[in-house]
């Protein structure tokens, strides 16, 4: 059982991770599609809150950057 923090950003990082899931998906972008399956997934890997943190940050930022 974690702590509600990482209860709460494994939950908005799944939900961001979802809506680029579905973007994706739907533009037929690879990017945006592999960075929602990601950010859906990793808070289950990540026990640390602030690595959680950092990670799913940098995972957000990606298709702003990367355009695929």
């Amino acid at each position: 059982m974690g702590t509600p923090g990482q209860l709460f950003w494994g939950i908005m990082f799944g939900a961001i991770g979802s809506g680029y899931f579905m973007y994706g998906k739907k533009q037929q972008a690879f990017v945006p599609l592999c960075t929602g399956i990601l950010l859906c997934v990793f808070p289950y890997f990540v026990a640390n809150v602030y690595l959680m943190l950092l990670i799913g940050i940098i995972l957000a930022l990606i298709p702003f950057f990367f355009k695929g």
